[in-house]
């Protein structure tokens, strides 16, 4: 497929409210009217980024991943977000990539945020993961993992055609956000997409949004600081002329990811 729309949900969350936030996304997803293919909710979008996981986690048979596995299917789209998940006595800041018919690819949070202790009580992932759709693909990340370029950079010439960040970024460091998101879409010739949060949270801290999609040259299709719903149709013929035009590519680093 040529094209691929992505619709992102950007919202305020209420804290360590699991029942409040699969309503206030279950109505945002009846309200769109719009095509929609793949939908994006913000990171850890059922909770907030609490560090309670001994009391907020659920395993993959949990009740909000099934709210997303309904969500998906009744409204015929992906459905991808962040959700705390407990695996034996592990638990991971795991991003759901959910398919209609059920199936669900996952990717645990690499880069724990040391600076609110994630990492005290969250596992980090291991591996990066690319899913693929209709033709595309794209890499899943989660907010800190941002701020590592070599984690995302691209392997060979055509290895994936989007990056997906979800996050919890806040108001101070927002800078960052906007700058590194445009310089991943730029270094990797790739769209870049950014899902973050507004409003504040229990521990003080604020969100101005700024969810944004960029194409391969930086450009920003969508930009967003207010609770919204937005859409950014990507188009599979800027990714082939960029490349094609530019080979940027061809003369990148070697190496390999441990």
């Amino acid at each position: 497929m040529s094209q691929l729309t992505f619709t992102i949900i950007q919202s305020d969350l209420v804290w360590e409210n699991k029942t409040a936030n699969l309503a206030n996304f279950e109505q945002k997803l009846n309200s769109i009217q719009a095509k929609k293919q793949v939908v994006i909710l913000p990171e850890m979008f059922a909770t907030g980024f609490s560090m309670q996981p001994e009391h907020l986690a659920e395993e993959m048979s949990g009740s909000s991943v099934q709210w997303m596995r309904e969500q998906s299917k009744k409204h015929k789209i992906i459905l991808c977000g962040s959700l705390m998940i407990k695996v034996y006595d592990q638990y991971f800041n795991r991003l759901l990539w959910v398919q209609p018919n059920g199936q669900i690819i996952h990717y645990d949070k690499r880069h724990l945020f040391s600076f609110a202790g994630e990492d005290k009580h969250f596992t980090a992932g291991e591996k990066r993961v690319i899913v693929s759709v209709n033709g595309w693909r794209i890499l899943l990340q989660i907010c800190y993992d941002l701020r590592f370029p070599v984690f995302a950079r691209q392997q060979n010439t055509n290895e994936y055609d989007a990056i997906l960040y979800v996050a919890n970024w806040p108001e101070p460091r927002i800078m960052a956000w906007d700058t590194l998101l445009k310089a991943r879409a730029i270094e990797n010739m790739v769209y870049c997409i950014g899902v973050n949060r507004i409003g504040s949270d229990e521990a003080g801290h604020k969100y101005p949004g700024h969810s944004v999609v960029f194409d391969s040259l930086g450009k920003d299709l969508v930009f967003s600081s207010k609770e919204e719903i937005v859409t950014a149709t990507l188009s599979k013929k800027h990714i082939q002329e960029v490349r094609n035009k530019l080979k940027f590519l061809n003369d990148r680093d070697h190496f390999s990811l441990e």
